[in-house]
């Protein structure tokens, strides 16, 4: 199916009404370490640390690529920044199943062409199963931009910020997907950089306050191994570690019987 013959199934919509938060969003909640993922992207897609890189050389279809942890349930935001390469069929902000797929040989709208994504495009409009709608303006083309993705899986809503503008609820009823869910971005335009800036998540519980907190009072991270804790809470605590550092200072690595540096 054409783009064309896509937008013939829209189902028109005013644009939302605005209504800015007074606060960052999840002010009082911690940061989330994801990251895109390495492992599930379109062979289209470079990965440069914390930016994804698109059709480095031509571009002659969609690619995506989607965050590597599932953020079913909670309530996450996370910053994606545009760079000034932002033009073409579709650039797409949203989220998707592990059945959604991250490459097509033709110019799609990827996020959202089917029941497994939900996606916002730089176009202003939001697809989900194959039909779009018109949310909020078309995006300034050959303009940076940063759009904030506001994902509460307890309320099952999604919704997005434009340059720290809130353009309200996207989506809802995303509470009733039994998949795991998952960050994703996709590009049709050739050189697009996607880069991840603020990742963050709410509270799950007292417990998981109570974690964040005892790995804030840590000079190191990882001298939490020098704790001793029983196997269980410790295999709880160390799920909030943060990525390993790759810049080639010496990071405190747990072994079996203690903690080695890595060269």
């Amino acid at each position: 199916m054409t783009q064309d013959e896509q937008e013939e199934k829209s189902l028109e919509a005013p644009p939302p009404l605005l209504s800015p938060h007074l606060r960052p969003p999840l002010e009082h909640g911690c940061d989330a370490w994801w990251r895109w993922s390495q492992h599930h992207k379109s062979p289209e897609v470079r990965l440069y640390a914390r930016t994804a890189l698109f059709h480095p050389n031509w571009s002659h279809g969609t690619a995506a690529v989607r965050g590597s942890h599932d953020i079913r349930g909670g309530v996450h935001y996370w910053e994606v920044q545009v760079s000034q390469r932002l033009f073409g069929t579709a650039i797409m902000f949203g989220v998707c199943t592990a059945s959604a797929r991250l490459h097509a040989d033709t110019f799609v709208s990827l996020v959202g062409e089917d029941e497994n994504g939900w996606g916002l495009s730089h176009k202003g409009l939001v697809w989900h199963a194959g039909v779009w709608r018109r949310y909020t303006e078309p995006f300034r083309e050959n303009k940076a931009t940063t759009i904030g993705v506001l994902f509460d899986g307890e309320r099952g809503t999604l919704g997005f910020y434009k340059d720290e503008r809130w353009l309200g609820v996207a989506f809802s009823g995303l509470g009733d997907v039994a998949e795991a869910l998952y960050p994703v971005v996709s590009s049709t335009a050739a050189k697009t950089e996607l880069t991840l800036g603020t990742t963050r998540r709410g509270w799950a519980g007292l417990q998981d306050r109570a974690r964040h907190a005892l790995l804030s009072a840590l000079a190191h991270p990882h001298l939490l191994y020098t704790l001793p804790l029983p196997p269980a809470l410790r295999t709880y605590i160390e799920d909030d570690l943060p990525p390993s550092s790759a810049n080639g200072k010496d990071v405190l690595i747990p072994t079996t019987t203690g903690l080695s540096r890595s060269s």
